[in-house]
């Protein structure tokens, strides 16, 4: 790749912007492009580390390892804040193999938390396909001895979509259009319920005298995942459980229908209960003024295991750490404190930042009922939202989990008033393809429980190259999906937009607070269907 100067990269630089803040910008472009440690850092959280499963052995060596280089760039106030989580899990070694009619070795991959197998077992599986407890009575009595395949085995579909893709410029222009907030706690709901059905079906299977189950894969390609949700102490499964591929389960099914078939599994698993909190990690390069309030940005440290959870999200929590470590090393002393945060359990739903949210900012009512199954997530959209002494600290928040993509820009979150603040801080970074800011919300990462309190939080707009078409979650989630000019581009925007929010004289404006809000569609009758 020509190599460009820091000084081509800022040919556009904003003329509103002072001679200090271009020269500072020019310094952090320079450290990133031609100084940077993104990609030996994300090399060494994929290929060393690897899978980060949250309270895994894994996630804990990340935990201690991310400290480590924080401390050695010479951030300060570095330290791991504890939440309640549960129960650690780890995957020694595991296999799936066909033995009848003939022998072949599947792709698969045990489902998280999980127990093992206690060696290897053999049985005829049984296609039983059951999605929801209505399912129960047509199975009762079949299922003794058997390995249960409780996936229905759909079709293969076209792939008609490049798996691979850059945004336009049409793309990100799309995206500014203001979508209407859509109200419905019955959607919220169903989601909690379907977290909570994989517990009933246990219980089920063990009941009908089931010795394991086994799942298909959601995409094709021979992908696996592996994600699996009953984490909690207390709560773990009684069978083994296994994700198989696709194109394997519609094998396996195929033959099912027209005579026995024989597996034999071996599912090496580990639980680890030496400690049930989860940590978020947390880096500081303080602020001259301490009645300024503080900054942050941050990125989910923890991942799924199928792979190394390179790009979900290695690569959003090594340019939260190349941005601490660029403005470290430039010797910044920003107006305001600038926070970095590596969140744990997100990946489970939100609960790092969320118990952040919790214990420093704001305190919504706890979840009750059925919607306690999902903690803190449960109770995401509870009301009223009461702020804590802390809220009035948080100046801005910007996250980073969509990838290992090139950024383009930010979404705005539906706040109005924000959208000129963020052009001006984003404007200097147009030459690096990084000035978009966009009316349309995300959804799905850290940011959200801050935005959903008025907070400003904002998640980076990123080209998503293979993310959503191959790797989130998947078993090719590795270092090869990267692409390291995209790293060291991300951590110039970050570090750069991060300094200009911490010395800005504008602060950005903060949403409403949230009040309960009415129905989006008050003649909305619950479907069924839909459970």
């Amino acid at each position: 790749m020509r190599m460009l100067t820091a000084a081509m990269l800022l040919a556009t630089v904003s003329v509103s912007a002072t001679a200090a803040d271009t020269s500072m910008l020019n310094k952090i472009v320079d450290q990133a492009m031609n100084h940077g440690e993104v990609v030996e850092n994300t090399a060494y959280l994929t290929d060393r580390i690897g899978g980060r499963l949250t309270n895994s052995p894994a996630m804990r060596a990340a935990e201690k390892w991310t400290q480590d280089k924080f401390r050695a760039w010479g951030l300060k106030n570095v330290h791991a804040e504890p939440f309640d989580f549960g129960r650690g899990w780890w995957i020694e070694s595991a296999s799936a193999k066909m033995i009848a009619p003939r022998p072949i070795l599947l792709r698969s991959i045990p489902v998280a938390w999980t127990p093992a197998t206690t060696g290897t077992i053999s049985a005829p599986v049984i296609v039983a396909p059951i999605s929801d407890e209505d399912h129960f009575d047509e199975w009762r009595g079949k299922l003794q001895g058997k390995i249960v395949l409780v996936s229905y085995p759909e079709d293969p579909a076209d792939a008609t979509d490049a798996a691979f893709r850059r945004y336009e410029s049409s793309d990100i222009s799309a995206m500014d259009t203001y979508e209407q907030p859509t109200t419905n706690q019955d959607g919220l709901k169903r989601r909690v319920k379907r977290r909570a059905f994989p517990m009933k079906l246990d219980a089920f299977l063990k009941a009908e005298g089931a010795i394991a189950w086994a799942r298909m894969a959601y995409r094709n390609d021979g992908l696996v995942h592996g994600t699996g949700y009953a984490y909690g102490v207390g709560e773990t499964p009684s069978l083994p459980g296994v994700e198989i591929a696709a194109e394997d389960y519609r094998r396996l099914a195929r033959l099912a229908k027209t005579g026995p078939v024989t597996l034999e599994l071996n599912s090496n698993v580990h639980f680890d209960d030496s400690d049930t909190n989860a940590y978020n990690i947390f880096a500081e390069i303080p602020g001259t003024d301490p009645k300024a309030g503080y900054v942050m940005a941050g990125a989910h440290l923890d991942s799924w295991v199928a792979a190394d959870g390179a790009a979900d999200n290695a690569a959003g929590s090594a340019v939260v750490m190349e941005a601490a470590r660029i403005l470290s090393s430039l010797g910044v002393k920003p107006k305001r404190t600038i926070r970095f945060a590596l969140w744990s359990g997100e990946e489970q739903g939100l609960h790092g930042s969320l118990a952040y949210i919790d214990r420093h900012l704001a305190k919504r009512p706890a979840a009750v009922g059925e919607m306690a199954a999902a903690g803190r997530y449960g109770a995401l959209y509870n009301y009223p939202v009461t702020p804590l002494p802390g809220f009035k600290d948080l100046i801005a928040y910007f996250n980073m989990d969509n990838g290992g993509g090139k950024l383009r820009g930010v979404y705005a979150e539906g706040n109005f008033a924000a959208v000129p603040v963020l052009k001006d801080w984003f404007g200097p970074l147009s030459s690096l393809g990084a000035s978009s800011v966009v009316a349309a919300p995300t959804s799905g990462t850290d940011h959200v429980g801050m935005a959903a309190i008025g907070l400003p939080a904002f998640q980076f707009i990123q080209d998503p190259l293979d993310y959503d078409s191959t790797v989130h979650h998947s078993a090719v989630d590795t270092f090869d999906h990267l692409r390291p000019q995209d790293l060291r581009q991300a951590a110039a925007v970050m570090a750069s937009v991060l300094l200009s929010a911490a010395d800005s004289d504008k602060v950005i404006p903060r949403n409403v607070l949230p009040t309960q809000p009415k129905d989006s569609n008050p003649f909305e009758y619950d479907n069924p269907e839909e459970d």
